[in-house]
């Protein structure tokens, strides 16, 4: 159960599960141009967060009220949208459309996963493929037999996987640890540190 879905500027969603997500959610947070195909689509956003500059001039005027204007260039809209849930008191966070389209931007949106986990915020970043979760330490999730999964390393040290055909170690690359695959119901990552984990959903 999520308090808030961040609905970011990349390519809108077309697999069921993030849609669904955003169905679902009780409050819509837009990333600035993002709530242009949002409202295309029908809805209406409860929050528009940026600087305003990749929204179109109508839905500018039209949803000024819940623009949210933050013109720090430090930092990009998505990050601006998790501060503002956190400070809101929302910590259980869903991310969909923050990939596609710039890679170097959905590479961005990726690795900042790991920076919102630091500032206390239960995320997660679904795509049309899989979900990503930032993890610390020993962490273990539910999964289908045959299930493709990856581990990206950061900062953990000790890794070693249960319920996984293929054995781990303390990967230096992000390539290293993709590409896995689950044995049953369950697997768990044991480490000291931390890690990224990408889940495929189990019809792709």
């Amino acid at each position: 159960m999520v308090e808030a879905v961040i609905l970011a500027n990349g390519e809108y969603p077309t697999h069921p599960q993030p849609l669904n997500i955003l169905k679902k959610a009780p409050y819509v947070v837009c990333c600035d141009g993002g709530a242009d195909e949002y409202i295309r689509q029908g809805h209406v956003p409860d929050m528009i967060i940026g600087d305003g500059d990749s929204l179109s001039e109508k839905n500018r005027t039209k949803y000024g009220h819940v623009l949210h204007r933050i013109n720090d260039q430090e930092t990009n809209d998505q990050t601006k949208a998790v501060d503002y849930l956190l400070s809101q008191g929302k910590h259980r966070i869903a991310i969909v459309g923050a990939t596609g389209k710039r890679e170097d931007h959905t590479l961005g949106n990726i690795s900042l996963l790991m920076d919102y986990m630091h500032a206390g915020a239960d995320v997660r970043m679904f795509t049309d493929y899989g979900v990503f979760i930032p993890c610390r330490n020993t962490q273990s999730f539910p999964c289908s037999p045959g299930q493709q999964i990856s581990i990206i390393n950061f900062t953990a040290c000790g890794l070693c996987g249960k319920g996984l055909v293929y054995p781990l170690r303390n990967f230096t690359n992000w390539w290293q640890g993709t590409l896995n695959e689950c044995t049953g119901e369950e697997f768990t990552i044991e480490a000291e540190g931390e890690y990224l984990i990408f889940i495929n959903y189990t019809n792709q």
